[in-house]
This record gives C-alpha cells, structure tokens and sequence, in this order.
C-alpha cells in the first residue's frame, strides 16, 4: 500500500507544491495572510500583556492568595513576550513576500495624479 500520509502541523507553514509560476494575485495572498497572522500576534500581545496587569493588581489586593496571582502574572508575562516574538516574526514573512514580489514582477508605481 503505497499511501501518502498528510502530516498534521501546528502552523500552516507548508510548502506549496510547484503548480507553476506564482502569479501577483499568489503574493498579494500571501502578504495579505501574514499581515493577518502579524495582527493576531499582537493582538495575543496586547491581551496577554493586560491580564499580566490584572493578576499584578490583583496580587496586590488579595495578599492570601499573592503568590498565585504573581505566577499567573509571570506566565501571562511570559506568553505577551511569546506572542510579540510571534507577531515580529510574521511582520518579516511578509515583507519577504512583498520583497519577492517585487523582485518577480517589479515594484509597484501608484500613481495619484
């Protein structure tokens, strides 16, 4: 039995079979699909970083259970810097994909007047 076996993966970052030459409407796609992954890094980011600050406020007003509260501000600390590094790194995929776009097709001239 000679069957393919598809490998599940935590991200989509697979590689996509050669179908041919990619086209602009590809890389408009793909920048259009990291700055998407970008903006939920940050928004991972900006979530985590607030519930740090809740658990931090909250280790202060409930000095019984202050050491929970500090791990959990710990790991939420932990997961907004995760989150960020995410975020940064989607930002450099998709300004490889524009720079290869380019590179492929040319800059792009909009012109205002």
């Amino acid at each position: 039995m000679a069957e393919e076996k598809h490998h599940h993966h935590l991200f989509h970052h697979h590689k996509e079979e050669d179908s041919g030459p990619k086209t602009p409407g590809d890389y408009e796609k793909e920048v259009k699909h990291h700055k998407h992954l970008e903006q939920l890094g940050e928004l991972g980011a900006v979530a985590a970083g607030a519930y740090a600050l809740h658990e931090k406020h909250k280790a202060k007003k409930d000095p019984e259970h202050a050491h929970k509260h500090k791990i959990e501000e710990e790991i939420a600390a932990t997961v907004a810097v995760g989150a960020g590094g995410y975020a940064f790194h989607e930002h450099h995929e998709k300004k490889t994909a524009k720079k290869e776009e380019e590179e492929t097709f040319g800059k792009k001239h909009h012109h205002l007047f």
